[in-house]
């Protein structure tokens, strides 16, 4: 038989979305963080001269930028959204004591 957790320790359908909203967010700013790396990282790699280039290639870096952001996030990033999800969470309890 299953022990029956305390009402306190089971979560209410606001605290769930308290917390999907904090996964969220920091996993919002693991992408735009990563979108930036990915930019600088972009800004040095040489283009080839007969096929690259342009306009076209300036515009379209920074939107590949933040695509590749938002995948290496949603794959698991370099972990830095479970630590501010961490802080979002610890901030959020802080402001309803």
């Amino acid at each position: 038989m299953d022990p029956v957790a305390p009402a306190a320790a089971v979560p209410n359908a606001q605290q769930l979305a308290a917390t999907k909203k904090a996964k969220d967010s920091a996993q919002d700013f693991e992408a735009v963080f990563l979108g930036q790396m990915t930019s600088l990282m972009l800004e040095n790699v040489q283009t080839d001269e007969q096929f690259g280039g342009g306009h076209g290639e300036e515009m379209f870096k920074g939107i590949l930028a933040e695509k590749l952001g938002k995948q290496m996030a949603k794959v698991g990033g370099i972990g830095l959204a479970p630590a501010v999800m961490d802080q979002i969470i610890k901030l959020q309890q802080g402001s309803k004591s």
